[in-house]
């Protein structure tokens, strides 16, 4: 008997730990153009911050900027394996969407030869039977 139809979207939304569902807002929050924006913008203010505000409200020496670097490392640091982690998971769920995709195409396969062979035996009594009329 045929099997119910499933949904994989579904089937890997439900198999995602807590962790993995967090691993994966993150890399599809930090790929945003959003998340570029806020990064640019708080890279302009920084370094505009600390190059035109008055000398003793500069918090970050612009000869180095060494607290922004500083910062900048760590988020790279720990956005750098949330987002491979991110990146496996999305791949676990394609190579399940493609699994289903094949199934779903051999079994579309498998119906369109029964058919096509039913069509080839419904032309052959319609050929046998117009002969048989053809002959009366």
């Amino acid at each position: 008997m045929d099997q119910p139809h499933r949904n994989v979207n579904q089937k890997h939304k439900d198999s995602l730990t807590k962790l993995e569902t967090v691993a994966l807002f993150i890399t599809e929050h930090v790929g945003s153009m959003g998340f570029f924006l806020i990064i640019f913008g708080w890279t302009i203010f920084w370094l505009g911050w600390n190059l035109v505000a008055p000398a003793h409200l500069r918090f970050d020496p612009p000869t180095g900027f060494v607290l922004w670097l500083f910062i900048s490392n760590l988020i790279q640091i720990m956005l750098m394996p949330l987002i491979m982690v991110g990146q496996n998971l999305q791949s676990r769920h394609a190579e399940m969407r493609a699994e289903h995709d094949f199934e779903v195409d051999s079994k579309a396969e498998r119906e369109i030869c029964t058919l096509l062979k039913e069509v080839r035996e419904l032309k052959t009594q319609v050929s046998s039977l117009e002969e048989l009329l053809k002959s009366r």
